[in-house]
């Protein structure tokens, strides 16, 4: 793609994982999954299929998770984005990465980050989330590595925890 480079001079101001960070010299049309990765230097949210429908590029958009490959990033400049990249505090694990590593959850690991963000997102709404349920929810999200057993697994195993008070 081709962008002239006199279309590259908006700036724009977007709330990233709590912290407002200025995206300078921007082409409007740009994705919010390219403008994470390329442009903030936060690399968690992978680009697969960029049309929708791996969920790889999973963020959470004012407590929704979307797909930040469809989200034209200076569309959100009124939002609260969340990336996986916010997850953990301290250098540590949240909850559900450890829980993805105790089940084994991860293989390759180019889709773990969408899939993580996506399972925070449903505890948050729901800590007690029924088999239906979690495969709804995780139901944009696309692996190709370790079949689904063992993400649904981990799933369980970081809801089970959050019940009995162990959060991230």
């Amino acid at each position: 793609m081709s962008i002239p480079n006199d279309s590259l001079n908006e700036s724009y101001t977007l709330n990233v994982n709590g912290a407002e960070r200025e995206v300078r010299d921007a082409w409007l049309g740009e994705s919010l999954l390219y403008v994470l990765r390329e442009r903030l230097g936060l690399p968690g949210a992978k680009g697969a299929c960029e049309q929708g429908e791996c969920g790889s590029c999973t963020v959470i958009i004012d407590d929704r998770a979307v797909c930040s490959c469809l989200v034209m990033a200076a569309s959100a400049t009124e939002s609260r984005i969340l990336t996986v990249e916010s997850l953990g505090e301290n250098g540590r694990l949240s909850d559900v990465q450890q829980a993805f590593l105790d089940a084994g959850g991860v293989q390759c690991g180019f889709c773990t980050p969408g899939f993580i963000v996506a399972v925070h997102h449903l505890l948050d709404q729901n800590p007690n989330p029924d088999d239906e349920q979690i495969k709804e929810a995780l139901s944009g999200n696309i692996c190709r590595c370790t079949g689904y057993g063992r993400i649904l697994d981990a799933v369980k195993v970081a809801a089970r925890g959050r019940r009995n008070g162990v959060t991230s």
